[in-house]
């Protein structure tokens, strides 16, 4: 089967990566690719509105959409209208990460346990509901905001400030509508399952480092590393988020006329009362695809087509392996600001040699040289038996990488650890 893969960052470098190895593949395409997915795929540069046409041309027998843009966009809509095999939902279903109000509202409806919310298109009536939700408060710009549209202010002044600057623009067209809601107390973590419209199977856990700095510090970013499993979602708490949180969305998007297939990603709190949703994506996470495609064991290439093809019940369970895997990004310095680009990166082989691997995401080759291309750059991802064994191991390998311009967190997976009693 030929494949194309959307995408150019990290997430879609592991998912390349695993893919390939599938013995149903007869060819894998990347568009537009990095120079890490080009060790595995062949990269080419398709325009956004010659991918269905290609697609069709090639005789391509899936594609899979990385990225929650192209989703939100209808790429998968286009495709399907062509009769193009795709992984990944139409546009109605991925307003799921595309509108955080409508994700809020289908709770609502579905009696999804979240925080409790208002939707807002008015700065003085934002402000002026802040009273009822107390401090901290959580902010929102309701669209796709590259992961950094939240902010948790401590003071009114400061909760004032978000409003008025994600209504300024300060968000683009992602803040033209603003969610507050009540503030969660609990640990994050995150939740992924794949389903047809009708079959939902899980798909692993993870826990996602937000902040930039040690000790979740600083600005919110894409993501600065994970790893799987989370061992805060225990089995019963995994019962809980499928009975009360993943099924019902997936039966009530199905009963409304937008049935959703692709991976449904839920970034949870877990809190006193259980398991509330956060926020749902249409798409792996980044970091936490890197940490799931080590652990996976099965054939991605022939379950990602037994969702677009419907036919998800005849898949089984999805195989993990038991052992850790850690994901530590290394980012250019700047980020999640004005990231300094064009730094030389070298040593990925050495920092592979022991079984570690290096997924690129912000990248390029200039002459010949690997330099940084984005905020995120690599991401260095290891295993281990336990999360201590998995941090030592991907640590060990950001320290064989010559990235002179780049940093990273240094405690990616420290609550874990903490937990497993590892000084």
């Amino acid at each position: 089967m030929k494949v194309l893969l959307i995408g150019s960052g990290g997430r879609e470098h592991a998912l390349a990566w695993k893919l390939a190895q599938s013995p149903r593949l007869s060819r894998l395409y990347a568009t537009p690719g990095n120079p890490g997915i080009a060790e595995v795929a062949e990269c080419i540069e398709i325009a956004p509105d010659a991918i269905v046409g290609f697609a069709r041309e090639e005789n391509v027998g899936l594609v899979v959409i990385g990225p929650e843009q192209p989703l939100v966009d209808g790429l998968a809509d286009r495709l399907r209208a062509e009769g193009v095999l795709v992984f990944g939902p139409d546009a109605a279903a991925a307003q799921l990460e595309g509108s955080k109000g409508f994700t809020k509202d289908l709770c609502a409806r579905a009696n999804i346990p979240t925080a409790r919310y208002q939707r807002f298109r008015d700065a003085a009536a934002a402000k002026a509901a802040l009273p009822d939700y107390g401090l901290p408060v959580v902010i929102k710009a309701d669209g796709l905001a590259a992961g950094k549209g939240v902010v948790i202010p401590t003071t009114a002044e400061e909760a004032g400030a978000a409003i008025d600057g994600m209504f300024a623009g300060g968000f683009g067209a992602a803040g033209a509508e603003v969610v507050i809601e009540q503030f969660l107390t609990g640990e994050e973590a995150s939740f992924f399952a794949l389903t047809d419209g009708r079959t939902v199977l899980p798909f692993g856990t993870a826990q996602d480092h937000k902040r930039v700095g040690d000790g979740d510090t600083g600005p919110n970013t894409g993501g600065m590393g994970a790893y799987s499993p989370a061992g805060i979602v225990t089995p019963d708490v995994e019962r809980q988020v499928m009975d009360r949180i993943v099924r019902p969305t997936v039966d009530t998007l199905a009963a409304e006329g937008t049935p959703y297939s692709g991976v449904l990603y839920a970034g949870l709190m877990l809190t006193d009362q259980g398991p509330q949703l956060i926020e749902y994506n249409c798409r792996f996470g980044d970091p936490e695809a890197q940490a799931l495609m080590m652990r996976f064991d099965g054939d991605l290439v022939d379950l990602l087509a037994k969702v677009a093809e419907g036919r998800l019940e005849e898949a089984g369970a999805v195989t993990l392996a038991d052992r850790v895997a850690l994901t530590v990004v290394m980012a250019a310095e700047g980020y999640p600001g004005t990231p300094t680009r064009g730094g030389a990166i070298g040593g990925i082989a050495e920092a592979e040699a022991g079984g570690a691997r290096v997924f690129q995401a912000g990248t390029t080759l200039v002459n010949g040289q690997l330099v940084a291309a984005g905020g995120r750059v690599l991401a260095v991802t290891a295993t281990g038996d336990t999360v201590a064994q998995a941090q030592q191991a991907a640590y060990s390998a950001v320290e064989r990488i010559d990235f002179p311009t780049g940093f990273c967190r240094r405690d990616i997976g420290w609550r874990e650890v903490a937990r497993e009693g590892v000084a």
